[in-house]
């Protein structure tokens, strides 16, 4: 298990900035799974972080390496979940979560990991090997501990044996058509309000038919830009807003309610995502905006909470954030248990080559649908990826190469491992960056 800290200076053009998080560099606290098989198939995962810290997130995941290493490949590869239980139940390193932060990222970057790997070796995509498993298998992945109370494993089963009804056509469809997509590239927020218009007009043209913008800084800023987004895409557009948990619940409701002249389909993140009441309370008053988070959920628990107390219109879940592909499973139970859309939250270094897989998946073998369930989109740092998403249309394409879409290229990782990669190495004497 190689792990590399790996940053790139995305806060120098501003891309990705929002309220909360003006200056972000997105980072990858990256891994490698090497084997003795002979046959070069490497397992990659990472956990997403925004610059400062990604050094800690690769101390835990070198934290994890005596649970990884001498396992047997093929018993890892047929039993993902026998390391997710392992990683989770580390009764000492338990302490640091339990089940969130750090070393909650850090077990779903080791455990995406091994799916990468496990679907290389089957020689399939994720999503369909996961589409293509029995679901007595898929069960068996999910731990159901702390949500059995809202999800039981029968109930679990049960909408996986539904959910393979009509999956061939499913399938093929996807392959045909791909998956609805929605784009955040015109609404960072410290862009200029012509490079916004430029970049709506732009993502109408493309086919996106969602665009959304980042809000919570200053209202009449937010007005301004919302007015500026709905004339450039129109009336037929949807528009989302996110203010990335800047506002207390009152300021959530009074702001939100401003910007509903600009007819918002979703507020996303209004406030912290470990309110869960105040979630409830905003989805009460704002009505009919829905709201929309989950990317900062810390596990399947705060899921089951966020549905069970009906705080939430649209489920964000992320493929980084929470304990890996085995978590994720859970959520999307959980979900289509409470017939929740799940609307993914990507961007960033990989995120949305990682979550089209689940999104995909969600749809051929448990769902069933599209309907209101679009990916995020964001158009940067794809190219550094082996096998990096396509987007046309305003839609997913299907990935075929087996895996999870998360290898990077060798150079990539050369270039921009911190500080010794080539970039900062010459950055750090240029003074480009200051300790």
């Amino acid at each position: 298990m190689e792990t590399y800290d790996i940053r790139f200076p995305t806060s120098r053009e501003l891309d990705g900035s929002d309220a909360m998080n003006p200056d972000p560099d997105y980072s990858a606290a990256y891994l490698v799974l090497r084997t003795d098989a002979g046959d070069g198939v490497e397992g990659h995962g990472f956990a997403f972080t925004i610059g400062r810290g990604n050094d800690v997130q690769v101390a835990a995941l070198d934290a994890l390496r005596s649970h990884v290493t001498g396992r047997p490949v093929a018993e890892l590869c047929a039993d993902p979940g026998s390391l997710s239980r392992a990683l989770n139940g580390d009764s000492q390193l338990r302490w640091l979560g339990p089940e969130k932060g750090v070393m909650h990222m850090a077990t779903g970057a080791v455990v995406n990991a091994v799916w990468d790997l496990a679907a290389k070796r089957a020689r399939k995509p994720l999503w369909r090997l996961l589409a293509d498993a029995e679901p007595e298998w898929l069960v068996s992945q999910v731990d159901f501990r702390y949500i059995a109370d809202a999800l039981t494993p029968q109930e679990a089963l049960d909408l996986l044996r539904r959910g393979r009804e009509g999956r061939e056509a499913r399938a093929a469809d996807l392959v045909r058509r791909g998956y609805p997509a929605y784009t955040t590239s015109p609404g960072w927020l410290g862009y200029s309000d012509a490079r916004l218009t430029r970049l709506a007009e732009e993502a109408v043209a493309q086919g996106f038919t969602q665009i959304k913008l980042k809000v919570g800084a200053d209202l009449e800023d937010d007005v301004r830009r919302c007015r500026a987004a709905r004339a450039a895409i129109g009336p037929g557009i949807r528009l989302a807003v996110d203010a990335n948990q800047r506002w207390n619940v009152d300021e959530a409701i009074a702001w939100t309610k401003a910007l509903a002249a600009f007819d918002p389909y979703w507020i996303e993140e209004p406030t912290s995502p470990d309110d869960i009441l105040g979630h409830a309370a905003i989805r009460s008053a704002v009505a009919p905006v829905k709201v929309a988070t989950g990317e900062h959920a810390q596990n399947r628990v705060v899921f089951k909470q966020l549905l069970q107390a009906g705080a939430i219109d649209v489920l964000q879940l992320d493929a980084a954030r929470v304990g890996g592909v085995n978590e994720n499973l859970a959520i999307l139970l959980l979900a289509a248990k409470f017939g929740v859309p799940v609307c993914p939250h990507a961007g960033g270094v990989g995120l949305c080559e990682l979550v089209q897989h689940l999104a995909m998946f969600d749809y051929v073998a448990l769902s069933g649908t599209t309907e209101d369930r679009v990916i995020e989109y964001v158009d940067h740092l794809h190219e550094h990826f082996v096998h990096p998403v396509h987007v046309t249309g305003g839609r997913y394409r299907a990935p075929s190469a087996p895996g999870f879409s998360s290898a990077m290229y060798p150079a990539s990782i050369a270039t921009y491992t911190y500080p010794d990669g080539t970039f900062w190495a010459a950055d750090l004497i240029s003074g480009g960056e200051t300790a």
